[in-house]
């Protein structure tokens, strides 16, 4: 069993969301436990047959609409289950509402930007800029199903253009501005956008970029755009002059026939939003959410999970491109204080951000398991160098976080801090398993099955594993699965994505192992996942071992198909002056033969200047494999440096390692 590396006190515990939760359900009669320690007898609740546990949510986060009498979901199995078929509500309506509870004047939003000033809004403010952006939108004739396309960044605009949408019924969908045309196409045109919304530029390690010279490329690939408004994103806007027929986001807003947004009850599953899976192997999925969907799961993973008060700071480090966006912009239901970032995170160094907790006051930071392997690289130790007294919790998501960042973590950053490895993904726009106020973190360990989340690992024959490697699965609905993909009138591709493999259950593409002591370790995607001498290993087994060498600032394994079984190759980036000589793959064969198994000893180690992420900071694994068995990679767009293919390939060419070379 992994050991302890952080035990929450018994005051942070009592003091909890989640006690007040088991405290609110025992008036109720409906508690199945008093303690919040005893997670695992909540969890089991939270997943029975007749549990009442999305009802009480409902009533406990204080959803705004009319519930109806229809159960909270019905019998169907999935992938057709319905959630509160009766209900009407309004997305918009509910992450505004703290305007008109007595915190009007309570800032709502803090927009950081490398290329802007501060920004701040009220929830009072935030309310009144979204009225009159609806108020524009519905001049522009949009309405109801309607879809409104953004090339944004993480600031205020997007955030109100979302709820505008979301008021009238109208669906959003966004990238960020560093896609380039053809990826933007790729996503926009499969939806039809009737407007379009762009930045004129951004700025990111100090360098600006100019994005009005795209307008042309994507209204002329996109017919159904209207109307473009654009978006000043930096302190010296762009000269608009050339682009007649566009719209300043300042002059959209000044419409002066605007009252409160009308915040249009639908129901339940109505679409609100639509995201983008990565398109990393071809045109990326449209995956529909629902307002419903999308407001329960985030009000339960934010409140219960996440410990979220409406006195806290929130920020998270994401992109408009990311579901992570979605995600904290629903933390407005909260009452808290978002703290929003535009740039790069590194800017002017990797301590940037944790001067900014500090400065902000930041109780929940959010960023990925990338950023937070970089500072543990930098021998960053943020908390004897910021006053992080005020932090409580720390998501990271993204990919899985390696034992060495645990250890760096609390020996660096803060003991008192809740390390909260969160893992889901843009197909249930939130996680499966995540982080549990009232739990011990275990080093390597994700902490737990979240709540209502009926997951569990599989065989290939659909048989649950009692702590051993499988397929992550979830066996029951929840209120934030896809009401469905664009254009897939049968429903077929939504199938196939997510059914195909096990009838009736949600196979999620993940490989897992859930622990004795209930938490949960990712070994990589299964796409990804290696077959060696017969036995499977997950990508991350190797890279807990590897990256954390002094050496190595960053790893990638992938499989070419040799006969009946895999041959494993490592790609590395050294670190510093590094060199990757006899000496070093020694090291590199022999601490992986003593700490994993001889099975995960490569067949071949080759230095690369960098490995291909995509935007959102996740590994690429599939395309490299796709280079290793002479197959096309399709959809570059999706990667954030699709540059870096072209060097892999190189030094593969060059080793005469290339399948075709063989």
């Amino acid at each position: 069993m992994s050991s302890i590396v952080h035990t929450p006190a018994d005051d942070a515990v009592a003091a909890s969301r989640l006690a007040d939760y088991l405290a609110w359900l025992d008036t109720r009669g409906q508690a199945p436990t008093t303690d919040a320690r005893d997670y695992a007898a909540l969890h089991a609740w939270s997943v029975a047959d007749d549990t009442p546990f999305w009802d009480t949510l409902w009533d406990y986060l204080g959803v705004v609409g009319e519930r109806g009498s229809a159960p909270a979901v019905d019998k169907a199995p999935l992938p057709k289950a319905r959630w509160f078929a009766d209900a009407r509500l309004n997305y918009a309506e509910n992450l505004l509402a703290p305007a008109w509870r007595g915190r009007a004047d309570k800032t709502a939003l803090v927009c950081l930007s490398e290329g802007r000033a501060r920004e701040t809004y009220s929830y009072g403010e935030l309310l009144a800029a979204v009225g009159a952006f609806e108020a524009w939108l519905r001049a522009q004739g949009v309405g109801e199903g309607d879809r409104v396309a953004g090339v944004v960044a993480h600031t205020a605009e997007p955030i109100i253009a979302m709820l505008a949408c979301a008021s009238i019924g109208a669906i959003w969908a966004s990238a960020s501005p560093d896609f380039g045309v053809s990826g933007l196409v790729d996503r926009f045109a499969q939806i039809e956008p009737r407007v379009l919304i762009t930045v004129d530029a951004y700025v990111y390690g100090g360098k600006r970029f100019d994005r009005l010279d795209r307008i042309e490329a994507l209204t002329e690939a996109m017919p159904s755009v209207e109307a473009v408004v654009v978006i000043e994103n930096t302190d010296s806007p762009a000269d608009l002059s050339a682009h007649t027929g566009t719209t300043r986001w300042r002059d959209a807003l000044s419409t002066k026939d605007h009252d409160r947004p009308a915040f249009v009850r639908g129901a339940f599953d109505r679409p609100v939003a639509i995201l983008f899976s990565s398109g990393t192997t071809g045109k990326p999925k449209c995956i529909v959410h629902g307002a419903g969907g999308m407001l329960l799961q985030h009000g339960k993973e934010q409140v219960l999970h996440g410990d979220i008060r409406a006195d806290d700071v929130f920020f998270y480090f994401t992109t408009c491109g990311w579901m992570m966006w979605n995600w904290q912009v629903s933390g407005l239901a909260t009452g808290a204080r978002l703290v929003t970032y535009d740039g790069n995170p590194a800017t002017p160094d990797l301590d940037a951000l944790w001067a900014m907790a500090e400065r902000e006051g930041v109780t929940h930071f959010g960023t990925s398991a990338k950023w937070l392997a970089a500072c543990r690289n930098a021998d960053l130790s943020p908390g004897s160098g910021h006053d992080l007294s005020a932090l409580r919790i720390v998501f990271s998501t993204g990919s899985p976080l390696l034992d060495a960042d645990y250890d760096w973590f609390y020996r660096t950053v803060g003991q008192h801090i809740l390390l909260g490895s969160i893992s889901g993904g843009t197909d249930i726009v939130s996680s499966f398993v995540g982080c549990v106020p009232s739990l011990p973190v275990r080093r390597g360990e994700i902490q737990a099955r979240l709540l209502g989340a009926d997951v569990a690992a599989f065989d290939d024959h659909g048989r649950a594993l009692d702590d051993d490697k499988g397929e992550l699965v979830c066996r029951k609905p929840l209120p934030s699965m896809p009401v469905a993909f664009w254009n897939d009138p049968d429903g077929a591709r939504y199938h196939a994505a997510y059914f195909e493999r096990f009838s009736g259950v949600w196979a999620h593409g993940d490989y897992i192992r859930f622990t004795p002591a209930g938490g949960a370790i990712i070994y990589g995607r299964s796409d990804a996942t290696l077959n060696v001498g017969g036995v499977r290993i997950g990508t991350a087994e190797i890279y807990r071992q590897i990256e954390p060498m002094s050496e190595i600032a960053d790893c990638l394994v992938a499989a070419q198909s040799s006969g009946d079984d895999d041959r494993m190759m490592m790609f590395v980036v050294l670190a510093n002056d590094a060199i990757l000589d006899d000496a070093l793959i020694d090291r590199i064969k022999r601490r992986l033969k003593t700490e994993a198994s001889p099975r995960h000893v490569p067949a071949h180690i080759l230095a690369v200047p960098a490995l291909p992420y995509t935007r959102s900071g996740k590994k690429v694994e599939v395309a490299v494999a796709k280079i290793l068995n002479d197959q096309t990679v399709d959809n570059t767009e999706a990667l954030a440096n699709p540059e870096t293919l072209k060097a892999i390939e190189a030094v593969l060419q060059e080793a005469g390692l290339l399948a075709s070379a063989v």
